[in-house]
């Protein structure tokens, strides 16, 4: 393949990897700002899924919770690992993957940087014996696992040069 032919590639994955994260980023703000407004208590809905806003200032699974100051930084780094990733995609796949995890981490990055919560993300969606989680948070690990599954079953390599 010409260099001009992969530079036209790598763009192509790149701007998939920025189309999903800003899809991941809107959906999850769209629907914190509707919980907020919407959720007043613990709601069933069907099977093992709910409703029930809670506030979280740790990390996953509520872990460094109270050290939002650590988290922010953490996330600012894993943004920009991320942001250096995608430009070394080797896939689209792998964009696709990269896009979720860079959507999630910016959205729940924008909810303790910008929204008025002291730090705290907005969760909202329950499932029987699995902690409270948001949409960015699903995104995540959906991108995670995506990476994990691509790579340990050689769909694609890692990441180019």
């Amino acid at each position: 393949m010409s260099a001009a032919a992969e530079r036209g590639t790598t763009a192509r994955r790149v701007l998939a990897t920025v189309i999903i994260a800003a899809v991941v980023v809107a959906a999850d703000q769209v629907t914190k700002s509707l919980a907020l407004e919407h959720v007043h208590g613990p709601t069933h809905l069907f099977g093992p899924l709910g409703l029930d806003l809670t506030f979280n200032s740790g990390a996953a699974f509520s872990l460094l919770a109270g050290a939002t100051g650590i988290v922010v930084a953490v996330a600012l780094v894993l943004v920009a690992l991320l942001g250096m990733l995608a430009l070394r995609t080797s896939s689209y796949a792998l964009a696709v993957a990269i896009g979720l995890l860079l959507g999630g981490a910016l959205s729940n990055l924008a909810d303790r940087v910008f929204r008025p919560h002291h730090g705290e993300v907005e969760d909202f969606i329950t499932l029987t014996h699995w902690p409270t989680f948001n949409i960015a948070d699903a995104s995540i690990t959906l991108g995670a696992v995506l990476v994990v599954i691509l790579v340990l079953f050689g769909r694609a390599k890692p990441f180019s040069r």
